[in-house]
């Protein structure tokens, strides 16, 4: 399909932006059955949606080849974020340009009495935000008695940003015979309520493949120990070295702390969170936009609306809530045709449970190791020889400067002088926890460490059953037992309860320690028991007598009422991203 069924000055305008063939999403829209009707469209960030609904309006507002002359305005288009707004209006003003189309743009952080002024003037298509429109709206300044089509891109992130009633009071001040379109990647019930409500005999479009996921996203998944995200991250920075890349976390607490330390590796790095004000915001956007700044930490409503052409790394620092947060986060990527890719930073116990929602969401993905100091430095001179030996064009002052630098070093000096300059301005990898913790226990145990000569013997009242593993168990035991890893030697799991060896020099310290970090019951925030075992474990990695030394089950003290810890993960402590309190 082509766009020779458009009319002529709308087909040059997409000529003189290199469009040549429309979109799934566009060619959708334009199909004869889709005009004049109410559409729900499906379809995902990135796909060209917004030229769709631009060119799906086009019989409501054009006579002929120019838009049809009206005071009040015939087209509105309502955007979650200002930056998807100012997006749309950019957008729309080239496409209607040619044909005379006077756009106003209401959003939040803007004048609003400048707003106002323009649309007393005449404005044939408004774009703004939920909650600047509405105040237009109920100030007066905003007629919609003559609005012939309503589009609300983005709808499903709009609702759940809590803009349902401005969305409601808007669309119920236009007239009834109004034409609506809907755009929304995902397909929830108060999406399909709204339609409901305001539409009629909607045809409804889906261009969403069985893959969640989109077409040009790599989706990875990378298990880490808990308390190894933050270095994973910086890992993962390092070996992609994105032109651009956001890193999404859950909270703005959690996106200051990991800004602020990746701005102390030496990474040029901004934020984006509900606590910088809009001037900060534009200043973030602006820096990212002119490669001033290449990564940005952002949370989920701050980084809604971004539109970022070099973005091609997003990395989700804290898992998403659902497979919906998942594709508007990973959608930042992968736009107009360019390949993107999306890293999910699992914590081991939660590995399974992300394996069912991605399965589940039909989201094709690939489980990775953390990239290794190794495989960074590797990548790290593949890249410095590549930069090298491009063709590049030298000057007489380049080529008189490299003689003076022979005439004083050799050759070998100098090139390696022009690797340690590069290797100087790149962050130093991160080691990460030692896997072999969690691999081949009797190997490991016949392996003799100084310092284990004599030990103690510990319990904990979680097994495999629990998800119990080494690599989270590990930083566990050192946060309750004021202890570092090296100071724990062999750890066996069993079923229901896993036994560790501390060196019988420091036990009373590490006994002391546990006591301190114990409620009355005796556990600590997340239910988690850990006492002494006279005896240690069993052939089977699990209690060696039942009734034994070590206290029967039986006798144990009941647990504090309240939530109970799930037995598919850790406990909840082990969630938390980020270390509390400065780096070691």
């Amino acid at each position: 399909m082509t766009f020779e069924s458009l009319p002529a000055l709308l087909g040059e305008a997409l000529s003189a932006r290199g469009y040549s063939a429309p979109t799934p999403v566009q060619a959708a829209v334009l199909e004869p059955e889709a005009e004049g009707r109410d559409l729900i469209v499906s379809a995902q960030t990135g796909s060209g949606k917004t030229v769709a609904f631009g060119l799906a309006m086009a019989a409501q507002l054009l006579q002929g080849e120019r838009v049809e002359p009206s005071r009040e305005p015939l087209a509105l288009i309502i955007a979650p974020t200002r930056e998807l707004a100012l997006q749309v209006s950019r957008e729309l003003m080239w496409l209607y340009g040619n044909a005379g189309a006077r756009i106003a743009t209401c959003v939040g952080g803007m004048d609003a009495s400048k707003e106002r002024r323009a649309l007393s003037h005449g404005a044939h298509i408004v774009v703004g935000t939920p909650g600047r429109l509405r105040d237009h709206l109920e100030r007066g300044a905003l007629d919609l008695s003559a609005l012939r089509v309503a589009v609300l891109d983005e709808a499903d992130e709009m609702l759940d940003m809590g803009f349902r009633e401005d969305l409601e009071e808007i669309l119920d001040a236009t007239p009834s015979e109004r034409r609506t379109l809907l755009f929304s990647a995902t397909m929830p019930k108060p999406i399909v309520a709204l339609a409901r409500r305001y539409q009629r005999d909607a045809l409804r479009i889906s261009t969403v493949g069985e893959d969640r996921g989109h077409g040009d996203i790599s989706y990875q998944a990378v298990p880490v120990s808990p308390s190894d995200i933050e270095h994973v991250v910086i890992n993962l920075l390092r070996f992609h070295e994105a032109e651009t890349a956001i890193l999404f976390c859950a909270t703005r607490d959690n996106v200051r702390r990991l800004h602020a330390t990746l701005v102390e590796r030496g990474f040029a790095a901004v934020a984006l969170s509900g606590e910088h004000s809009q001037s900060e915001r534009n200043h973030a956007l602006q820096a990212l936009r002119d490669r001033r700044a290449r990564v940005c930490v952002a949370t989920d409503v701050a980084a809604r609306g971004i539109d970022l052409p070099t973005l091609s790394l997003v990395v989700h620092v804290e898992l998403p809530r659902d497979a919906e947060t998942l594709q508007h986060r990973s959608g930042r990527t992968g736009r107009a045709g360019k390949k993107g890719t999306a890293v999910l930073i699992v914590p081991y116990p939660r590995r399974r449970r992300v394996e069912q929602v991605l399965r589940g969401a039909r989201i094709a993905f690939e489980w990775i190791d953390p990239p290794t100091p190794e495989t960074i430095r590797a990548q790290d001179r593949e890249r410095l020889l590549t930069t090298l030996l491009e063709p590049i064009e030298f000057d007489d002052e380049d080529r008189a400067l490299g003689e003076r630098l022979l005439a004083e070093r050799s050759p070998e000096d100098i090139a390696a002088a022009l690797v340690h300059s590069y290797r100087g301005k790149l962050p130093e990898p991160e080691d990460l926890i030692d896997r072999s913790h969690s691999d081949n226990r009797e190997e490991r145990q016949s392996l003799h460490r100084p310092g284990f000569d004599e030990v103690s013997w510990f319990r904990m009242d979680i097994g495999r059953r629990q998800n119990a593993d080494p690599r989270w168990i590990l930083p566990l035991l050192c946060r309750r037992g004021h202890i570092t890893k090296n100071e724990i030697g062999a750890i066996r799991i069993g079923p229901s309860e896993t036994f560790f060896q501390v060196p019988t020099a420091i036990a009373a310290k590490f006994s002391a320690a546990l006591l301190r970090t114990a409620d009355e019951h005796g556990e600590d925030e997340n239910g988690v028991r850990i006492e002494p075992s006279p005896t240690g474990p069993g052939e089977d990695g699990g209690r060696p007598q039942r009734g034994g030394p070590n206290r029967p089950m039986g006798n144990r003290p009941p647990r504090p009422t309240g939530p109970s810890r799930p037995a598919g993960g850790p406990p909840r402590h082990h969630a938390k991203p980020f270390r509390k309190g400065p780096r070691p």
